[in-house]
Order: structure tokens, then sequence, then C-alpha cells
């Protein structure tokens, strides 16, 4: 199966899956026993409001005319990936936060959450037009902005 995004498509991409992190970080926060813990989970959920934010900014640069470049059945797919790999349902319920043992696997949750992020933005600029590759380095870039701070607010919790 042959995909063609438009930029516009790609952004709305990166708008669902950020909306769907801001959903996540909320439910994580209010979540969390430990305060720092609460606190970075509402940064990163200001963070994915922020993207939210940038991206839309960028589709507003575009010539994106609301025209999907890709029919019904590709379209599914791509939804299917969003829903189902990057903050599922599942990973933002609180069932999930309520089988982990602590907030440090809380944090390494969202760490291995953002990284599936980063990897489907990576797939789909493998899949993109040469043109819209350079967006896409824009998005990942932007995603990666969320992993700066987390192994080293993990590091700090495990040490007490």
């Amino acid at each position: 199966m042959s995909i063609s995004f438009s930029g516009g498509e790609l952004l709305n991409i990166a708008i669902d899956i950020e909306k769907r992190g801001i959903v996540f970080y909320d439910v994580m926060a209010k979540s969390a026993e430990n305060e720092e813990v609460r606190r970075v989970f509402q940064y990163l959920a200001d963070m994915e409001h922020r993207h939210v934010e940038t991206f839309q900014a960028m589709l507003s640069e575009t010539d994106y005319t609301g025209k999907n470049a890709y029919g019904d059945e590709e379209a599914g797919y791509i939804k299917s990936l969003v829903e189902n790999n990057i903050f599922s349902d599942d990973a933002i319920t609180s069932e999930l936060f309520a089988r982990l043992d602590n907030d440090i696997e809380a944090l390494e949750l969202a760490i291995g959450l953002e990284k599936d992020s980063i990897l489907f933005y990576y797939q789909l600029k493998d899949i993109a037009q040469p043109k819209e590759q350079k967006l896409l380095d824009g998005i990942i870039a932007e995603e990666k902005t969320h992993l700066r701070d987390l192994p080293e607010i993990k590091r700090k919790l495990a040490a007490g």
C-alpha cells in the first residue's frame, strides 16, 4: 500500500497524538502520589498543549486544503496506528496507572510512550513524500523535547 501525506495531514495526525497525550498526562498528574512527579506530568501536559499550538501554527502556514491525499482504507490505517500505539485508550485510563507500583514506573511508562511517538513519526517520515520529510523533522524535534528531563527526574526520584 502506498500512502501519500500532505503537510496538513501529517500535522493533523500530530495534533491528534498531542491531544491524546494531554489526556494521558492529565490522568497521570491526578493519579501521582509524589508531588514532584505530579508537577512533572502537569508540565508534560502543558508541553503537549504547546505542541498542539505549534503544530496548529505550522498548519496555518501550509497550503493544506483539507482534502486527504489517501483513501478511506489508508485513513483508517493511520487512525488505527495513532489510536492503538501512541497514548492508546488503555494508556490514557486511570486503570493503567492503578497497575503501576509507583511513580518511578509511571515515569518509565511516560518515557516509553514518548519514545513510541518519536518512532511513529520516523515511520511516517519513511513513507512521506520528500517535501514533507522536513516538516516531520520539525515534529520529531518538538517531540524530543519531552525526553530531555524525564530520565533525570526519574533518577532524582529513585535517589530519594
